[in-house]
C-alpha cells in the first residue's frame, strides 16, 4: 500500500447486483499480465460490452472512489487481479451486505476498504448515490450522505491499522526493523553457529 486510506468521498457507483464473481470483475483474458496497470479497462468488461450506457461507463461516474454492490461480493475464484482491477478503475472503496472472504483479504492487501451494512443501508446508499456523493469515514467507522443518513461499520482493528497507515506485509517487516536487527545481534551473540549458517555477522 502506498498511502494511508482515512477516508473516502465522493460519487459512489450505484451496482447493487448479488452474487458478483471475480471473473466478471475482470475477465480471464485479462489475467495474462502481471502489471497492476491498465486493469480498469477490462473490469466488468461484459457488462459494459453488453450495454453502451452501463452504469460504469456514464459521466456522473468518471473516477468515483466508492462501488455499492449486493450480497456476496466478489465470489468465485481467488484472483487477485479482482482487486487491481478495481483499484486501476478508481475504487477505493466497495459498501455491500456481505463479501467472498478472499476477496475481501485482496482488496485489504492492496489496499481498498470493504464496508459490509445491512440489506436496508445499502438499499438507502444506492438511492442516494444515483443523485449524490457519500462519504466514508474509517477512523470513526461510519458512512455518511448529505441528507444526515450516517451508518456504522465493524472493521477488524489491524486491518484497520494496516489501511489508515498505509501497511502492507513489507510495511508491517521494516515497521518492526529495530526488533528484528536486536534479534539477529542476540542471535549471533549467543547462537554464533546459527548466525554463520544465516550469513549475520558475529
Amino acid at each position: 500500500m502506498a498511502e494511508g486510506l482515512v477516508s473516502v468521498e465522493g460519487r459512489a457507483i450505484p451496482f447493487g447486483r448479488k452474487n458478483i464473481d471475480t471473473d466478471l470483475i475482470i475477465p480471464a483474458r485479462w489475467l495474462k499480465t502481471v502489471s497492476r496497470e491498465g486493469l480498469g479497462r477490462g473490469a466488468f468488461e461484459a457488462i459494459r460490452t453488453a450495454d453502451p450506457d452501463n452504469i460504469f461507463d456514464r459521466p456522473e461516474f468518471t473516477d468515483a472512489p466508492i462501488l455499492v454492490a449486493g450480497d456476496n461480493f466478489g465470489c468465485g475464484s481467488s484472483r487477485e487481479h479482482a482487486a487491481w482491477a478495481l483499484l486501476d478503475l478508481g475504487i477505493r472503496a466497495v459498501i455491500a451486505p456481505s463479501f467472498s472472504d478472499i476477496f475481501a483479504g485482496n482488496a485489504f492487501k492492496n489496499g481498498i476498504l470493504t464496508v459490509a451494512l445491512p440489506q436496508e443501508a445499502v438499499d438507502r446508499l444506492l438511492e442516494v448515490a444515483l443523485t449524490d456523493p457519500i462519504a466514508i469515514d474509517l477512523e470513526s467507522q461510519s458512512v455518511t450522505t448529505p441528507f444526515q443518513d450516517r451508518f456504522a461499520f465493524d472493521i477488524d482493528p489491524f486491518r484497520k491499522h494496516c489501511l489508515m497507515e498505509g501497511l502492507d506485509e513489507v510495511g508491517l517487516t521494516l515497521a518492526s526493523n529495530e526488533a528484528i536487527a536486536r534479534f539477529e545481534g542476540d542471535q549471533a551473540r549467543y547462537q554464533p553457529w546459527v548466525a554463520r549458517g544465516t550469513g549475520i555477522a558475529a
